[in-house]
């Protein structure tokens, strides 16, 4: 967990920025994170970073454009040393939160926030911008980027009091919420609406910024029309992907491969774990010679996956303990099935 000295600091960052500049991971714990910031000190633009696993230089044209005088970045596990250098040659402060496993953070002249370095554990960025926002009207947000990341924060009790027919009592958990609540639909519609065009995705954002709260979501009008559109386009290709999916549940392992417009492979594999606890989950989009792998099991899969993929050329991963993900050229999927295969036997 981050410190109050953390919190605190972190709070003094927002308040100087006159004209910050967020990046987030593209799924809901980075979405949540950017808007509970953002809703907080009520200035800012976001920036929805969809590249594997880092944020990089071609990123950059963003700050070029915008003119920030404070970057932050939320939810990314890896950022490229170039983005940082540019970024310190220009002279803007850069604050980094996120809740990745890494052992320490480069030297690098930026501010950098990471519960697990101070005591193991890995809260969800959103939570952490949640403490640091600390808007109880936010709470539903917050629970938003909790559960999509597989986790039930300890201010559950106040998000169900104040939303008693969005959630649900004593929830075995964070995936039941996500699966089988009206919290859990919502947070898929806005995971859905991420998937869309940049134009679409920046209108989310505007509305996001200033929606009163969750219900505001679900009423269809012409501020939510493209949203509620999106997540129906997405969805029936979602279920009819998952019926498939679920074919493969004999053995110890799920290994579902799959191609075309949508990369559904954390969703998918998140949705197939809460359904079959038991196994190791392996879902991999194919996208021409590049295949998006996520992995999800009750042991530590992070271990599993970066053995999985060791000495592959150009191959990268990493993530938490029981939910990771990786990319890697598809020539080499044939034997990393192997060599997976082969480590949950042994």
């Amino acid at each position: 967990m981050l410190t109050s000295q953390q919190i605190k600091e972190i709070k003094e960052h927002l308040e100087k920025a006159q004209n910050p500049l967020f990046f987030f991971d593209n799924d809901n714990d980075g979405l949540c994170s950017f808007l509970l910031l953002r809703r907080f000190i009520g200035r800012g633009r976001g920036v929805a970073i969809k590249s594997f696993p880092n944020l990089n230089i071609s990123y950059y044209r963003k700050v070029n454009e915008l003119k920030p005088d404070y970057i932050f970045i939320l939810d990314k596990p890896v950022v490229s040393d170039e983005f940082i250098e540019k970024a310190n040659q220009d002279n803007i402060p850069v604050v980094w939160i996120e809740h990745h496993m890494v052992e320490k953070s480069e030297d690098r002249e930026i501010y950098y926030y990471n519960p697990y370095l101070n005591d193991k554990t890995t809260e969800p960025t959103s939570y952490l911008c949640y403490k640091v926002a600390s808007r109880k009207e936010d709470v539903w947000l917050a629970m938003i980027g909790c559960i999509s990341d597989c986790y039930v924060p300890d201010f559950y009790s106040e998000f169900e009091e104040k939303y008693p027919e969005l959630g649900k009592k004593n929830p075995k958990s964070a995936f039941d919420l996500l699966y089988d609540s009206e919290i859990g639909r919502i947070a898929r519609i806005l995971d859905f609406s991420l998937k869309d065009t940049t134009t679409n995705v920046v209108n989310m954002l505007r509305f996001m910024m200033k929606v009163k709260g969750p219900i505001g979501i679900l009423e269809e009008n012409s501020k939510t029309r493209q949203i509620l559109r999106r997540y129906e386009q997405i969805n029936s290709k979602y279920q009819a992907l998952m019926e498939k999916a679920r074919e493969l549940r004999k053995g110890k392992m799920i290994y579902f491969q799959y191609g075309g417009q949508f990369s559904l492979s954390g969703n998918l594999a998140n949705q197939l774990s809460y359904e079959f606890p038991d196994k190791v989950v392996v879902v991999v989009y194919v996208k021409e010679d590049v295949a998006n792998i996520s992995m999800r099991g009750s042991g530590d899969v992070r271990k599993l996956m970066l053995e999985a993929i060791k000495g592959f050329d150009g191959a990268t991963g990493g993530g938490h303990e029981h939910a990771t993900g990786a990319k890697m050229n598809v020539d080499d999927l044939d034997e990393f099935r192997e060599r997976v295969e082969g480590l949950i036997k042994d």
